[in-house]
Parts: C-alpha cells; sequence; structure tokens
C-alpha cells in the first residue's frame, strides 16, 4: 500500500521499425544504435541485441494482381476499392519475393 519514490537501477526497451521498401534493415539498425549511443549519459549504459531484420517489398500499382483484386472487390462492396501501402515489412511477404519471386497482395477489409 502507498507509494514509492524509488529510481529503478535499470530499464529495458523493445525497439522495433516498420520499414518501407528500399530501405536497408542493417543501416537502419546501425543509425539507432548510433543515435541511441550519441545520447546515453555518461554515467549508463547501453545493451543492443538484434533480432533480425527483413527488408520491405513494394507491389508495383500496375499490378495485374492488383487490377484484378481492385475489380473483385469493387463488384462486392458498394465503394470503389482504395490502394494503400501496407504489409511489406511484414517479413514473410519479402521472403516470398526474395527467394520464392511471387508477389504477395495483401487485402485488409473494414
Amino acid at each position: 500500500k502507498g507509494f514509492k519514490t524509488v529510481i529503478a537501477a535499470e530499464a529495458s526497451a523493445k525497439v522495433s521499425f516498420r520499414l518501407v521498401h528500399k530501405q536497408d534493415p542493417k543501416k537502419i539498425r546501425a543509425a539507432f544504435q548510433k543515435f541511441v549511443e550519441e545520447r546515453i549519459p555518461a554515467d549508463c549504459s547501453v545493451e543492443f541485441h538484434a533480432h533480425g531484420g527483413s527488408p520491405a517489398i513494394q507491389l508495383s500499382y500496375d499490378s495485374p494482381f492488383l487490377a484484378k483484386a481492385k475489380i473483385a472487390l469493387s463488384d462486392e462492396w458498394p465503394k470503389p476499392a482504395v490502394t494503400t501501402g501496407s504489409g511489406g515489412p511484414i517479413p514473410v511477404v519479402g521472403d516470398f519475393q526474395t527467394y520464392l519471386g511471387m508477389e504477395s497482395l495483401l487485402v485488409g477489409f473494414g
């Protein structure tokens, strides 16, 4: 019960980035690490533990898959489908393109 005015001796954070097409995960990680290290107080220390990183992909707006999906969605819903970029940094999406040569089209509802 009550409250305490104790300052913790240790803190931790998990940080992740949603990259966009043509951003290099290794360069972004290095830039973030440099940014933090340049600002850390002299009496503090910081550790970084990398847990992977995947480049984002971008589906071409003139993709035949996208055109067919927009037609199908517009046939089903009363308003025309809206094209917006999202999902590109999801690791498996980039892997499909990189390793299988397949374009991925993610469709959100709502």
